[in-house]
């Protein structure tokens, strides 16, 4: 048989139990529980403390322990309820996160690392924020190879930052095979409530190619669709950007290595045309060529989404883009210089060496 445990009072004690008993300034629950404590010092069985203040047998059972073990201190504040708090291991996270890769995948998400530290993915992910640390992005890049690497990178930032006066630098590129691509199903337009609906196969209708030169001086763009992408197409349009440009100034063609572009036939004809200076891009480096910026903003505002049955209707799509470009254009700006470009490769290498010669040592 259980017995409730007996209760005895200093006069210290007592005193302070009776102060809070009466106090008016005293919470009611306090107030209760010092009467609680009062009348089992006096010898009260629990049932009949219950019954002298009308509560339950168990809750006089509850508080009479808990003074009967803390004191005052047991009866002051009620237990934390709930689980207790848990503490998250930040650097531990961090560890994992950066140095570690979970069991059978590439990266983390909140839910593994949380299974694995023992806390919950919100936390996780509030430390991932406060750290800066995105485990779910990736980003591409390449460090260039090339043995000329540094004069075609000053080169070409010089162009940019300093055009040379009574000249015009255009940026060229090719966007080849664009696929005219037509949707099975008719998709759905964007409501309230609903996001514009494109089935996600597609049927080939041909393709084109858009040769693109971008004026860095205004953001004109002069361009030209053609069926295929070898040095006839590029002369070409060669030929246009001739035809197009004002025939007093002197023309600097910025390019890639692509062998089209350095043909034979291509040669000779730069060579009868001596307005025309080529500048090409290191290997690995086409983004130094700012009519890249120009393809992407077609291929995300024009292409992407359009629906076209037939080449010539791509070809106008392609056709109206620019034109409607060139009505209001805006050129690219180019603001970082050839040594702060050469100072993050430079980083880029020696990490890159560092974690080249980790492997091996480790292997």
């Amino acid at each position: 048989m259980r017995v409730a445990p007996e209760i005895v009072l200093t006069n210290e004690e007592r005193a302070e139990l009776t102060k809070l008993a009466r106090s008016k300034l005293t919470s009611v629950r306090l107030a209760q529980r010092a009467r609680i404590v009062l009348l089992a010092s006096q010898g009260m069985q629990s049932k009949e403390i219950a019954a002298e203040l009308g509560i339950g047998r168990v809750q006089v059972s509850r508080w009479r322990e808990r003074y009967a073990e803390f004191r005052l201190a047991g009866i002051e504040h009620d237990l934390p309820r709930g689980a207790p708090p848990v503490t998250v291991d930040v650097a531990r996270l961090i560890e994992l996160t950066t140095q570690r890769k979970p069991e059978a995948a590439t990266h983390w998400s909140t839910r593994t690392l949380a299974a694995e530290l023992g806390v919950s993915a919100a936390s996780v992910s509030r430390h991932w924020r406060k750290n800066g640390l995105k485990p779910h992005l990736v980003r591409g890049f390449k460090v260039s190879r090339d043995p000329k690497f540094v004069e075609k990178l000053e080169d070409i930032v010089g162009l940019y930052l300093w055009p040379p006066e009574h000249a015009l630098v255009l940026c060229c590129d090719e966007k080849s095979q664009v696929q005219a691509l037509d949707r099975t199903q008719p998709g759905l337009p964007l409501k309230k409530g609903r996001a514009q609906t494109m089935t996600h196969d597609y049927k080939r209708n041909g393709t084109t190619t858009l040769f693109a030169a971008l004026n860095v001086l205004d953001g004109q763009v002069i361009g030209q669709c053609q069926q295929r992408h070898t040095h006839t197409e590029w002369l070409k349009f060669l030929r246009q950007i001739h035809r197009e440009t004002p025939k007093g100034k002197t023309l600097h063609l910025i390019a890639d290595n692509y062998a089209t572009h350095k043909h034979p036939a291509v040669q000779a004809w730069l060579t009868k045309h001596p307005r025309f200076n080529m500048h090409f891009t290191p290997t690995s480096a086409s983004w130094r060529n700012r009519v890249e910026r120009f393809c992407r903003d077609i291929t995300v505002n024009r292409l992407r989404r359009g629906v076209f049955t037939s080449v010539p209707q791509l070809i106008t799509a392609i056709d109206e883009y620019v034109a409607h470009h060139n009505t209001k254009p805006k050129p690219f700006i180019w603001t970082k210089s050839a040594a702060d470009i050469l100072q993050k490769v430079i980083r880029a290498n020696s990490h890159l060496s560092s974690k080249q010669n980790a492997t091996l040592h480790y292997r």
